[in-house]
């Protein structure tokens, strides 16, 4: 049983911190480089950004975690009176609240509200300001959560077996 918890630990824990550098890279460069374009060119670029997201590789590790995040819900309730458990639960709360929530309930529908848009209305560059602003405050919620899932996750495997 420590074996396979140790291991859908690790790779919640990898997933964490990779869908963690994925917003940490959008939050850091690649949404201030979009904002110093002309909106109209920001826009399309955001467009296609959010079309190409949508591939196998990304949301296998995004939503491959929230899967692997259910099984340590699992794991901790199971193995509630063992040391790590609480850790493996904060984690999982972390990523499912904090990036799978947030990327549902707030930056995809933001998304969506971009999609709808063309840069040549004349709201257009109103509908972009708003979006930079509200996307990248969620896209810090998110980085910040799916890290410090990995650092639970973390903590949580190496108080396996205590």
């Amino acid at each position: 049983m420590e074996q396979l918890t140790l291991s859908i630990g690790i790779l919640a824990a990898l997933g964490s911190a990779l869908a963690g550098g994925i917003f940490f890279a959008f939050s850091n460069f690649v949404m201030k480089a979009l904002a110093q374009l002309p909106f109209s060119e920001g826009i399309a670029a955001m467009q296609s950004i959010n079309i190409v997201a949508i591939n196998p590789a990304f949301m296998g590790v995004f939503m491959g975690t929230v899967v692997l995040s259910l099984c340590m819900i699992g794991v901790a309730l199971f193995r509630w009176n063992y040391p790590s458990a609480i850790f493996f639960l904060a984690g999982a709360v972390f990523y499912i609240a904090g990036s799978f929530f947030v990327t549902a309930f707030t930056n995809v529908p933001l998304n969506d509200q971009l999609a709808a848009l063309s840069s040549k209305d004349p709201i257009s560059e109103d509908v972009w300001n708003h979006y930079l602003d509200r996307w990248v405050m969620w896209n810090h919620v998110r980085g910040l959560a799916a890290t410090a899932a990995a650092l639970l996750y973390i903590i949580g495997i190496m108080r396996v077996g205590e």
